[in-house]
C-alpha cells in the first residue's frame, strides 16, 4: 500500500488568490466591463488595462505583507500609526454598506431570473444573504476556500466560452479608441469603471486575512514567493475575464441601438435576452451560469470579507499587536448580521436604482483608493518588514505613479 503524498508547499498555500479573484470578479466585470463593451466596443479597453496595471501593486501588498510578517494589513496600518488604523476603519464602515448592497442586490436580481421566482426583492436579497451565511457557518474558511475554487472554475469556462462565440460578431470598427464627451462616454462612467477594476482596494486587507486563515487551516506558513504566485494566478485570471466581458458587451450590444436600463428588474434580464436573440437561445443556460456564479462568488466573499476585516480591526484597536485569535468570532457574526439587516432595509427603499447604485458605489471606491493605496505602500515598506520581502524599486515606482494618477484624477473630477 502506497503512502499518502504530502501536498507541495505551493498547493498548501494555493487558494487565497482565488478568493481574491472571487471577490473581484463581480459587478466590475459583469456590469461595468460589459457596459464598457456595449457603449464603446473595445474603445475603453485601454482604461481597463491601465487600471489593472496601475492598481496591481496595492492588491499584491496584501498577501506579500501577510506572508512576510505573519500579520494582516490591519496590524500593518497600526504600525504606520494609530491614525492610519482609524482612517482604514472609517473608510471600511462608510463603504461596507454601499458595496454590499450593490453586490447582493444584483445577485438577487439574477438569482430570481435564473430560478424563475416571484419573490419580492427584499425577500430574494434575504435568501442570498442566508445562503452565503449558511456556507460560511457550515464550512468556515475551508468551505469558503473550496466553494471559491468550484465557482471560479464554472465561471471561467462558461464566460470564456460565451466570449469566444460573441467575438465572431465584434465589428472591427469597435477597436477604435473611444473619445470622451457628454454624447459618447461620460467621465463619471470612466471613474466608475476604474473604481472597481479589478476591484476596490478594500479587498487587499481581506487578501492578507485570507492568507493568514489559509495558514491556520493548513498548519503551515506560506512563503512570500508562494503567496505571490497564488495571488498572481488569480490576478491574471481576473484580467482575462474582464476582457471576456468586454467582448460580450461589444459583440452583443455595441452598435445595436440598445442601452442598459437603470431599472434593476429590467437590467437583470436584458443582457441574457440579448445574448439569446443575437447568438442563439442555446447560449442562454451558459450565460445564466456565468452571471449567477459570478455574482454569487462575489457576494460570498464580500459577506465574509467586511465582517472579517471589521473583527480584526476591533481586535487590533483593543489589543494592539497582540496575536489575534480566529477572526470568525462574535464580532464577525455581529457585524455580518448588522450589515445583512441593513442591506435588506436599503433594498426595500431603493429597489429600482440598481445601475445608479452600482455607479455610486464604484465612484466612492475610486475616491477612497488613493488613501488605502498609500497605507498599503507604507505598511509593506516599513522597517519591520524583512528587506528581501519588500517590493523592489520598479514596483515602488509603479505604486507612486498609480497614486499620482488615481489621486490626480479624483482631484480633477472634483474641480470639473
Amino acid at each position: 500500500m502506497s503512502a499518502s503524498r504530502t501536498p507541495s508547499p505551493f498547493w498548501q498555500a494555493f487558494g487565497p488568490g482565488l478568493l481574491w479573484a472571487s471577490a473581484a470578479i463581480g459587478v466590475s466585470h459583469l456590469v461595468q466591463s460589459t457596459r464598457a463593451g456595449a457603449n464603446a466596443g473595445f474603445g475603453l479597453a485601454w482604461v481597463i488595462l491601465a487600471a489593472l496595471v496601475l492598481k496591481y501593486p496595492f492588491f499584491e501588498y496584501g498577501p506579500r505583507y501577510a506572508a512576510a510578517t505573519g500579520e494582516s494589513l490591519v496590524e500593518g496600518y497600526l504600525r504606520v500609526g494609530r491614525w492610519a488604523l482609524w482612517l482604514y476603519l472609517l473608510i471600511t464602515i462608510s463603504t461596507a454598506m454601499i458595496i454590499q448592497v450593490a453586490v447582493v442586490l444584483f445577485t438577487a436580481f439574477i438569482a430570481r431570473n435564473v430560478f424563475g421566482l416571484t419573490w419580492s426583492m427584499p425577500v430574494m436579497t434575504g435568501a442570498v444573504l442566508a445562503t452565503c451565511a449558511g456556507v460560511l457557518m457550515v464550512g468556515r474558511f475551508r468551505g469558503l476556500d473550496r466553494a471559491s475554487k468550484l465557482i471560479i472554475a464554472l465561471l471561467s469556462v462558461s464566460t470564456l466560452f460565451a466570449a469566444v462565440v460573441a467575438a465572431r460578431r465584434v465589428d472591427p470598427a469597435s477597436f477604435t479608441p473611444w473619445p470622451l464627451g457628454p454624447d459618447v462616454v461620460a467621465f463619471p462612467f470612466i471613474l466608475a469603471l476604474v473604481g472597481w477594476m479589478p476591484s476596490a482596494f478594500d479587498i487587499s486587507v481581506w487578501s492578507s486575512l485570507w492568507t493568514l486563515a489559509k495558514n491556520r487551516a493548513t498548519g503551515t506558513r506560506a512563503s512570500v514567493a508562494h503567496a505571490l504566485l497564488d495571488f498572481r494566478i488569480g490576478y491574471v485570471g481576473t484580467g482575462m475575464l474582464a476582457f471576456a466581458f468586454v467582448t460580450l458587451g461589444a459583440g452583443v450590444m455595441h452598435g445595436s441601438g440598445t442601452s442598459f436600463s437603470d431599472q434593476g428588474t429590467q437590467f437583470s434580464v436584458q443582457l441574457v435576452d440579448l445574448y439569446a436573440q443575437t447568438l442563439g437561445n442555446w447560449l442562454r443556460p451558459i450565460v445564466l451560469v456565468a452571471m449567477l456564479t459570478t455574482m454569487f462568488s462575489t457576494s460570498l466573499t464580500v459577506i465574509d470579507g467586511f465582517p472579517r476585516a471589521i473583527a480584526r480591526s476591533v481586535w487590533v484597536v483593543r489589543h494592539g499587536l497582540e496575536p489575534a485569535p480566529d477572526d470568525v468570532g462574535p464580532v464577525y457574526w455581529g457585524a455580518g448580521a448588522v450589515l445583512g439587516g441593513l442591506t435588506v432595509v436599503i433594498v426595500l427603499l431603493f429597489i429600482g436604482t440598481l445601475t445608479a447604485m452600482v455607479d455610486f458605489a464604484t465612484i466612492v471606491s475610486f475616491f477612497t483608493a488613493p488613501a488605502l493605496g498609500y497605507l498599503n505602500l507604507r505598511a509593506v515598506t516599513a522597517p519591520h518588514v524583512p528587506v528581501e520581502a519588500r517590493p523592489g524599486p520598479g514596483l515602488r515606482r509603479l505604486s507612486i505613479v498609480g497614486l499620482a494618477l488615481l489621486g490626480g484624477t479624483a482631484v480633477a473630477y472634483v474641480i470639473w
